[in-house]
């Protein structure tokens, strides 16, 4: 197959800034197109989603630098100039001699988010998106969750995939000094560093080059700034069919689920409110075969999921109009760990889960897996509590999860990994199941019940859904937290009374997987999950402007039982 490139062809945009441009053709024939807009570099990011594959199937790929990005005009602003510039570029396409004026948009991370803002703007070539790990809001799920600042992956996106680049142009261009390159060795190395560094707006390669951080930090409530981009606030207008595609494991997968479900209520049209839900054993860019080994112990050949097929598959139904049995198929495909098996489902969540209590139960001595803690199916009559002391300056590590550190390889930090190295600290809670007689399945989402009070006038509080093996390995599924001043809304805060017992609801997310018999259902709770979210410094202030010698500990206490019936409310799928 001969491939015909036309690299860096400038498309104006409708304020005159240009952005660079490659065109893959196999001929000069009017053919459908598929369009994939990124910050990272054009030609390294047509590798992620097997180019080849389009342009054997029939397709002509258009892949674009987003701007003030590589070959691209103008400055980058994420998220603020998307929806324009991708309305020009779909319209400069729909015009070429070689386009049938059919498109359609792929592509993962912040290349999906463009796609679903372009499809609820005025784009009528648009036929079809096919949003891949992707996030509903640029405010929760991506930049904060429960209140909290999703301090791991801002800072290692912002400094590592956004800052570092613009930095290699910028001294390229001349307009940085030499010295520049120094720092950027630095930052790049002292990455880890930077998590513990307190007044974040002061990092000196983000201050440089990412001047969009600080305004993220000015924003810690769910205000118009974020709103004015969010997807989930423009389902209404979007008329096309999706495919989404999402990870158990991935830092985006509330906002890949939220997307699902929302544009089947809310789209605007019948073939929008027809998507399609894709999720996998993955985290961001990672594969569960790229975990440590041990996590789970799936096969190769059990994870496999060719996207860019399915990706396929659907376009040609959406853009060709070929009937291709796509229409008479379920519209959600699962990965359901434990068993290690896809399974189809006709909706999300799955139509006959059951929402089961379980209720944290303790003699108040739930501390550390070796202590009383227990999840009962009845209520306990007694009421009793657990105590424990959040010190900010000792907070409990990230470990395994929905996160996304820095790493040669990321596997090593997120996915299914051991927690018993942070259950054997006294500031972290376990309650756990007796060994199951059965195999449990959990497919959906999970929510965690606390009945809490705290000594100071804000705290965050932290829950984790464990899988323990019988072999001890207490393998991690899924996690939220609620920063406490954000507990009836993340549009406002409200500080807590010191003492005074409050009903906060946590969102763990989802997952699914069936835990085996003879394995145990665990549930942790604490106040802190570093670097993953930026520590609560306990002093009601803004926590992105203090010194840690400003933080102080605080006392936490979760009630149970009684009028205080703190409980976890998994899916359970009885089938």
């Amino acid at each position: 197959m001969d491939v015909k490139v036309r690299k860096t062809v400038k498309v104006t945009m409708r304020d005159g800034v240009e952005l660079g441009t490659d065109v893959y053709q196999t001929d000069d024939d009017p053919h459908p197109v598929v369009l994939l807009r990124s910050p990272y570099d054009k030609d390294m990011s047509v590798t992620t989603i097997d180019a080849l594959k389009f342009l054997r199937a029939g397709y002509i790929l258009v892949a674009q630098d987003t701007r003030g990005r590589f070959t691209s005009g103008g400055t980058f602003n994420p998220f603020f100039d998307e929806r324009n510039d991708g309305e020009d570029t779909l319209r400069w396409i729909a015009e070429r001699s070689w386009c049938n004026g059919d498109i359609a948009m792929v592509g993962p991370s912040y290349s999906a988010a463009l796609q679903w803002m372009v499809a609820a703007g005025d784009a009528p070539a648009l036929k079809a998106i096919a949003p891949n790990i992707t996030a509903s809001s640029y405010y929760e799920g991506w930049t904060y969750q429960g209140g909290a600042f999703q301090l791991g992956f801002m800072l290692t996106w912002t400094v590592l995939h956004l800052s570092l680049p613009a930095a290699a142009r910028a001294i390229k261009a001349g307009e940085a000094s030499p010295e520049a390159a120094a720092e950027l060795i630095k930052t790049y190395d002292d990455i880890w560093d930077w998590f513990t560094h307190t007044s974040l707006g002061d990092i000196p390669v983000v201050k440089q080059f990412a001047p969009y951080f600080a305004d993220w930090l000015q924003h810690p409530t769910d205000d118009e700034f974020w709103r004015q981009t969010a997807p989930r606030e423009r389902y209404e207008h979007v008329t096309v069919p999706s495919l989404n595609f999402g990870g158990w494991y991935d830092c985006f997968l509330a906002g890949t689920l939220e997307n699902y479900q929302g544009i089947k209520r809310r789209g605007g049209s019948d073939a929008a409110r027809k998507p399609r839900l894709v999720i996998g054993p993955w985290a961001h860019g990672v594969s569960l075969g790229e975990f440590p080994s041990g996590s789970f112990g799936l096969m190769a050949n059990a994870m496999v999921a060719d996207v860019t097929a399915q990706t396929i598959r659907f376009f040609d139904r959406h853009l060709r109009g070929i009937q291709n049995g796509l229409d008479d198929e379920p519209p959600v495909r699962i990965f359901v760990m434990g068993a290690n098996q896809w399974r189809n489902e006709q909706d999300w969540p799955l139509p006959d889960t059951q929402y089961t209590a379980y209720y944290l139960d303790s003699a108040g001595h739930a501390n550390s897996d070796t202590g009383d803690g227990q999840l009962v199916l009845k209520s306990p009559a007694d009421e009793a509590s657990d105590v424990y002391l959040y010190d900010p300056h000792n907070p409990v590590a990230t470990i395994g999860g929905q996160t996304f550190l820095p790493g040669l390889v990321l596997g090593t930090n997120c996915g299914p990994r051991d927690r018993r190295e942070i259950e054997g600290r006294s500031d972290v809670l376990c309650f756990s199941t007796s060994p199951l007689a059965a195999a449990t399945e959990v497919t959906g989402p999970i929510s965690l019940v606390l009945h809490a009070s705290s000594s100071a006038v804000d705290t965050d509080f932290t829950g984790a859904l464990v899988d323990v093996h019988p072999d001890g390995r207490a393998m991690i599924l899924t996690e939220g937290i609620l920063r406490a001043r954000y507990r009836n809304s993340t549009r406002e805060a409200e500080l807590l009374e010191p003492g005074r017992t409050y009903e906060l609801t946590i969102d763990l997310w989802a997952t699914s997987n069936v835990f085996k018999a003879g394995h145990q259902i665990r549930l942790e709770v604490s106040s802190s999950n570093f670097p993953r979210f930026d520590r609560n410094s306990n002093t009601g202030g803004i926590i992105a402007k203090e010194t840690e010698a400003e933080f102080i500990p605080a006392v936490n206490r979760i009630l149970h039982g009684g009028s205080h019936p703190s409980r976890l409310v998994l899916p359970i799928i009885a089938r």
